[in-house]
């Protein structure tokens, strides 16, 4: 293989991603359709699901959004029964986000989904191939974890 260029690399893995990420989605979807949530609830019920309740502030930082919109998407999501809201016992002025069991039960399906997803995408490319990538992005994420520390 000749040597290239970060730049070049980027410009390729940034097209290749582009038809992974499309075709993750699309798979996914579908099933965001079936359960009628959007992409950023999604993201807000797996923050959630996966780190417990949150304050509504925490969840906007997370989400890159204002509080406003984030109430907007918890609003739907209160309505749809996938979470509650909470006082905090101590401030009043503070309020959380908890999922529901519906919302846990919606979690883990979709969690399924996306694992079949990952399969089915996977399923093209050689263990070994497979193993390699889990290393690369396993290393990658260290790095990250470290540059947030």
């Amino acid at each position: 293989m000749k040597h290239m260029s970060l730049a070049e690399f980027a410009d390729q893995m940034n097209g290749c991603m582009a038809v992974i990420s499309r075709e993750f989605l699309r798979q996914l979807s579908g099933k965001f359709e079936d359960f009628k949530i959007s992409m950023p609830q999604v993201h807000v019920l797996t923050l959630l699901y996966e780190n417990g309740a949150h304050k509504m502030s925490d969840l906007a930082k997370a989400m890159y959004v204002t509080t406003a919109a984030m109430t907007g998407f918890i609003d739907r999501l209160v309505r749809d029964g996938y979470v509650v809201r909470e006082n905090d016992e101590h401030d009043r002025r503070i309020v959380k986000v908890s999922l529901t069991e519906k919302g846990r039960a919606l979690m883990c399906r979709l969690k399924q989904h996306k694992r079949k997803t990952v399969i089915s995408l996977f399923s093209k490319v050689s263990e070994s191939d497979r193993e390699l990538y889990l290393s690369i992005l396993r290393r990658m994420e260290n790095g990250i974890k470290k540059d947030l520390k």
